[in-house]
């Protein structure tokens, strides 16, 4: 929404309304796909269940296309998104001990969340252990702080690392994403699991 907002078009009191409803329609479509539940959570990391990758794929694939066609159109100017600084280092320790709370509990940030507002006991332990970790982060950060600024890259896409246009990026990853989505299907075959 950031491009409204810098050109004026909507105040910040109505992004963040907006924000709001899109955070709801966000959190309808998560429970509605069933990711208030853990076992289909952890149904990626064993092959049994891959909604969860085709959902967030679909969903990655669509924003980026949308965004792609709005800037061919004029509706939106790239170059005003704000895209996050890259620290590689810590980019990928952050992501390994995300990825094992994921599977030992079961829950990432945002689908701990939708389980917990629909009363699932899991999702709420799960909810407190993320507070007590953003805490305890918070005030330790001077302990964490030169593996956090750890190899910084500045503000890049992957496409302009890789040395590729946004257009030729964009297909490339329609066509993994196709072929992870037949992988997926082939690996729910392979590792079916009747009941969870």
């Amino acid at each position: 929404m950031g491009p409204l907002v810098a050109n004026g078009i909507i105040t910040e009191n109505t992004n963040l309304l907006l924000a709001f409803f899109i955070g709801i329609g966000f959190g309808f479509v998560l429970e509605s796909s069933g990711f208030s539940s853990s076992r289909k959570l952890a149904g990626v990391f064993y092959g049994y269940d891959t909604v969860v990758l085709k959902v967030f794929f679909t969903a990655a694939i669509t924003a980026m296309l949308g965004l792609l066609f709005m800037s061919l159109f004029g509706w939106v100017d790239l170059e005003q998104i704000y895209v996050n600084p890259t620290f590689l280092k810590s980019a990928i320790v952050g992501g390994v001990v995300m990825g094992a709370g994921f599977i030992m509990g079961g829950f990432c940030p945002g689908t701990s969340v939708c389980g917990a507002s629909i009363g699932k006991i899991d999702a709420m332990v799960f909810v407190i252990g993320l507070f007590i970790g953003v805490y305890f982060f918070a005030f330790t950060y001077s302990w964490w702080e030169k593996l956090y600024k750890a190899t910084p890259l500045g503000n890049i896409k992957v496409s302009d690392s890789l040395g590729l246009s946004d257009g030729i990026f964009a297909l490339l990853l329609v066509v993994i994403a196709m072929g992870m989505f037949y992988v997926a299907e082939w690996a729910e075959k392979r590792f079916p699991r009747e009941e969870y």
